[in-house]
């Protein structure tokens, strides 16, 4: 099959007839709600860019099972070039998106999987490298978007998932059938899961002796039966249902969450990736988080250079761009975007051939990577509201704009430098609002500080991976400790 072009993907997921609920409600025309549809534009533009040959190389790559050309979103790493093209590619998504454009958690867990699979294999003698390297196969050659879904509820955080009043707070095996396994419970704030035609489903923790029926990993359609969605709410997200574009501020693309819940689904094994094998739960837990942490290197990048660009062009506007403060802050903005970028890009380059054949990122890098993204975004977004000023959040609506009578009031109130016309000043404010504090913000501030992990989960990983030890060998070395003092040998200054 030759690669999805925007409008197979929209009929695609047409076709799939999920059942979703929002506000209470199944919906029925997902994919023409005001609310839904802006997510759905974000993943066509996956689509959308691979049909144009200047991308080429960044969003597609060659297969390494079939040798053809595939969207990079299915592809499996082969190099730290693939490694840092992936970043380079979610950068250039989130410029064009302004939003979180959710196909990176489903390249994220196929490439954990990748490793994990074959290490199991090889010590406990299963097959589930083969049946997902068919599965990976599938996803490839009909160029389809994964839903990486790893966490759970967890209900009482402080008790193991064996331990839990409700073991549903977990997904686990209820089941097992000699044609496949039956699983029951759910996985919370699945980005982009609505969107999707398949979903990858990993354990959320490491799992201990106990947890077998927990550490389980498996596929199945988005459309199978007894999987069903609840939609996630997002700050100003009824201001979709107005029907105009100014008081949205970036109303073509958005994010998207799901509660997504799994009521005794049936996976035949050839879905089935990990079943029981506890002692690889935690290597694929932290494999996929190292990949999505490297992935907000790229993407919250991408969506970082619109809102400078958004605070530089309120600035113009606002008739303050020569004040040196400004200057100043929009330096600062750059300077910390960047950093983020620096990091993602090192953590690809300082990556490394897995047994597998697939290469992973640096770990230490990447958790390093993350870690800076749960602060930096927040910066950037104090310093563009801060840039952009308090009509930001205070300023007329749509209504009043196209009102007979308080539209010209408005008009001629917000006008700005130069005669900038009111309604350019306007769109521009609430697009900085947008990514700061509306729709936009979930897949920016409130992502870089929760997803693929919260920040302690990195500093753990930091400090597991920062090899103490040699480097206090280092310090011992340089300085001396242990050796003799020969303290007959000291002379004073000059003697």
């Amino acid at each position: 099959m030759a690669l999805m072009t925007p409008e197979t993907f929209l009929q695609s997921l047409v076709d799939l007839n999920l059942e979703i609920y929002l506000f209470g409600k199944k919906i029925d025309d997902y994919v023409n709600h005001p609310i839904i549809r802006p997510s759905i534009n974000c993943i066509a533009m996956t689509y959308e860019l691979a049909q144009r040959p200047e991308h080429d190389d960044l969003m597609l790559a060659t297969s390494h099972l079939t040798g053809k050309k595939i969207n990079r979103f299915t592809h499996i790493h082969q190099s730290t070039g693939d490694l840092s093209k992936k970043v380079k590619m979610l950068r250039l998504l989130g410029q064009k998106t302004g939003s979180c454009f959710q196909r990176c958690v489903g390249m994220d867990a196929v490439n954990a999987l990748y490793s994990v699979t074959w290490e199991t294999d090889r010590a406990r003698g299963t097959d589930y490298h083969g049946r997902f390297t068919k599965y990976l196969r599938h996803l490839q050659e009909n160029d389809l978007v994964a839903d990486g879904a790893m966490t759970d509820p967890k209900g009482d955080r402080s008790l193991p998932p064996h331990r839990q009043a409700d073991p549903d707070v977990y997904v686990h095996v209820v089941e097992k059938r000699r044609e496949g396994i039956v699983v029951r419970g759910a996985k919370a704030h699945q980005t982009g899961a609505c969107n999707s035609h398949e979903i990858i489903v990993m354990p959320t923790v490491a799992m201990r002796e106990g947890d077998e029926d927990f550490a389980v990993s498996f596929a199945c359609p988005a459309n199978a039966r007894g999987v069903y969605y609840i939609y996630g709410r997002q700050s100003c997200d009824t201001r979709k249902l107005e029907m105009n574009d100014l008081d949205v501020g970036n109303p073509r693309f958005g994010g998207q969450e799901a509660l997504m819940v799994f009521d005794d689904v049936f996976v035949p094994w050839d879905h089935v990736f990990l079943c029981g094998e506890v002692e690889f739960s935690g290597a694929l837990v932290e494999r996929f988080a190292g990949f999505h942490r490297q992935s907000y290197g790229g993407c919250k990048v991408g969506v970082g250079d619109v809102l400078i660009g958004a605070a530089a062009l309120a600035a113009d506007m606002n008739g303050v761009s020569k004040a040196s403060h400004i200057k100043d802050k929009l330096i600062e903005m750059i300077h910390l975007n960047e950093t983020l970028y620096s990091c993602g890009l090192a953590c690809s380059c300082e990556g490394y051939r897995m047994p597998a054949g697939n290469y992973q990122i640096d770990m230490l890098l990447a958790n390093v990577c993350k870690q800076n993204v749960t602060r930096f975004p927040y910066e950037i977004a104090r310093l563009a509201e801060d840039i952009a000023g308090g009509l930001m959040v205070t300023m007329p609506s749509a209504q009043d704009l196209a009102d007979e009578k308080i539209g010209p009031i408005v008009e001629k109130f917000l006008v700005g430098q130069c005669d900038t016309p009111a309604i350019d000043r306007m769109r521009t404010l609430r697009l900085i609002e947008n990514l700061t504090l509306g729709t936009a913000a979930v897949g920016y501030r409130t992502e870089s500080m929760h997803g693929a992990g919260s920040p302690q989960a990195q500093r753990v990983m930091i400090a597991r991976q920062a090899n103490i030890d040699r480097k206090k060998e280092l310090a011992r070395e340089l300085a001396g400790v242990g050796k003799t003092w020969e303290k007959d040998k000291i002379r004073a200054p000059g003697a």
